[in-house]
């Protein structure tokens, strides 16, 4: 098994779970983090390791990554496993697919890569290499299947639940917040480079709106991966993100997973992503999606307000925010957007649907 990220380790370790639960003698090996680890991947390398986003970021660590090929292969040659599962990751896994071929080991892709988004030229991949291709969201399918990849939406592994570790109660108790205060979750990504980049704008937006929201109580989540400093007004969340963000009144959030579990918790927000000048420059040539927010691509509509590179301002944050902050009228279109995206996801069981496919190809 491949995860490269946060997220994916997540959902690797559910998918762990649900395929123990079929076949209790299965052995995992592979690149995951924590929550696989405790589930019972073997780890060869840490997701902390492996997560870098950015043409500029990825040249720095070329020769790391080639490295990790290079030793995924030899194990793979080594052990020969029944199959190997890549979840996400495909700027890792696409190239991994190819090199294994010569293995005949028979691939599944879970969580599949964004090709509708851009690098549609990357759907060869899965012609060639792919062998299962399973999808969590419901436009996926038909883009794919219209390609001649044959495709299984299994759901989205959201619609499992999402639920904080404490009770309201208890979580304003944890932070001394009491039911006057009006929180504002800044959820600034997971990785470094998305701290370094996001987190100072969005306090500074944060402590401006303190000057208009009465008793504005200011929480700010954190991946264990990174690392910032802010003054001790701030409130840090890193064990409940989850209560972090479905117990405020509103978010600024980075783009990614974040913005999607906003939208399953009901929690309005402002969505905005921010690259090195180069990435921005390659990404923005080869991107032809409309939107950045994951919320905003299932609607198929503007459901939350995104900002991208130099519109990631103070200004246009707090624009965006402060109709959120209280009872108005957008606030509620946004909620009524929200359930919308919530009601397209599928039923609950998307890791048993996501192993049960798996063991009947194995």
């Amino acid at each position: 098994m491949v995860a490269g990220e946060q997220s994916g380790d997540l959902h690797g370790s559910k998918l762990i779970q649900s395929i123990k639960k079929l076949n209790p003698n299965s052995t995992f090996i592979g690149h995951g983090g924590n929550r696989m680890q405790s589930c019972g991947l073997e780890i060869m390398h840490h997701v902390n390791e492996l997560s870098i986003m950015g043409f500029t970021e990825v040249l720095k660590h070329l020769p790391f990554m080639i490295n990790v090929m290079g030793e995924s292969l030899e194990k793979i040659k080594e052990i020969k496993p029944d199959r190997i599962i890549l979840i996400d990751y495909p700027g890792f896994n696409l190239r991994l697919s190819k090199n294994c071929r010569p293995h005949g080991v028979p691939i599944t892709y879970f969580i599949l890569p964004q090709l509708w988004a851009w690098k549609e030229n990357r759907i060869k991949y899965f012609h060639r290499y792919v062998d299962q291709s399973l999808s969590i969201f419901p436009f996926e399918q038909e883009w794919f299947e219209s390609r001649e990849v044959p495709t299984n939406y299994v759901g989205h592994p959201f619609n499992e639940g999402l639920e904080p570790k404490l009770s309201k109660a208890e979580f304003f108790n944890k932070h001394n917040i009491t039911n006057e205060h009006t929180l504002l979750a800044l959820i600034p990504g997971s990785r470094q480079q998305e701290i370094d980049r996001h987190l100072m704008l969005y306090y500074r937006a944060a402590k401006a709106l303190k000057n208009k929201i009465n008793n504005l109580k200011i929480i700010v989540t954190k991946a264990d991966n990174v690392t910032f400093n802010l003054p001790n007004d701030i409130i840090v969340e890193s064990d409940d993100i989850y209560g972090a963000m479905k117990y405020s009144k509103a978010a600024i959030t980075t783009s990614g997973t974040a913005s999607l579990e906003c939208a399953i918790m009901d929690t309005p927000e402002v969505v905005c992503y921010k690259l090195s000048g180069m990435s921005y420059f390659i990404t923005n040539l080869m991107n032809k999606s409309p939107f950045i927010s994951m919320v905003n691509l299932i609607a198929g509509r503007m459901v939350v307000p995104e900002y991208l590179q130099n519109r990631v301002n103070q200004k246009n944050i707090i624009d965006a925010l402060l109709p959120l902050l209280s009872d108005t009228a957008e606030r509620k279109k946004m909620l009524e957007g929200m359930s919308e995206v919530r009601r397209s996801l599928g039923m609950p069981g998307v890791y048993d649907r996501a192993a049960e496919a798996i063991l009947q190809r194995t």
